[in-house]
């Protein structure tokens, strides 16, 4: 993945907006992970474990995955001043290589649409995750006003639960929860969140 452009933004990557809709998309997860006390989270794409992080007191352990070393330094940083004791960074992209890991939730906030190959990743979580493990997605619904060479421009949720349910995804639940403005490439966008059982 084309990653210098992170390693760039690190610094600088939790800006107002960002932190807004970080909030915005914690709220709507954690209902999700009622009753997770005792499992293991992956934030796959955690970029500075903006939501990861926030999600830590819900789980037993976080693990934040990045293909930017910049932004799990960020991470780090947070980690160590935020006094949070169950959760570690890990450098990797799976879109490469997957590393030997296991969780019970993997979670993947705005992530699905910067990596090409969408059914090769989906796959890749899959087979991180333990049996009767849950994907969590949030990612833009499908925008025709978007239009970028390196970009999907969101997912229609019925091409999406296809996927999912190729890979063997069971009970796929997907709604849209958020309309925000000039959220996604400066324009009006809405959010869908879903969760897939293995």
């Amino acid at each position: 993945m084309e990653n210098n452009v992170f390693e760039q933004m690190a610094n600088k990557y939790d800006t107002e907006e960002r932190i807004e809709l970080a909030k915005v998309i914690v709220k709507e997860v954690r209902p999700e992970l009622r009753n997770s006390k005792s499992k293991s989270l992956i934030d796959y794409g955690s970029g500075t474990g903006l939501i990861g992080l926030d999600l830590s007191d819900l789980v037993d352990s976080v693990l934040l995955v990045d293909s930017s070393k910049q932004m799990l330094e960020v991470a780090k940083e947070k980690i160590s001043r935020k006094g949070i004791i169950n959760s570690k960074v890990t450098y990797a992209d799976f879109t490469e290589e997957t590393p030997k890991l296991k969780a019970d939730i993997v979670l993947m906030s705005l992530v699905l649409l910067h990596i090409p190959d969408t059914k090769k990743i989906l796959r890749e979580l899959y087979n991180v995750l333990n049996n009767g493990g849950t994907l969590i997605i949030i990612d833009f619904d499908k925008n025709d006003k978007v239009n970028h060479p390196k970009v999907h421009n969101g997912f229609s949720h019925e091409s999406l639960k296809k996927i999912l349910s190729d890979v063997g995804f069971k009970s796929i639940k997907i709604k849209t929860f958020y309309h925000g403005n000039r959220i996604f490439m400066n324009q009006d966008a809405s959010m869908f969140v879903t969760s897939s059982i293995k």
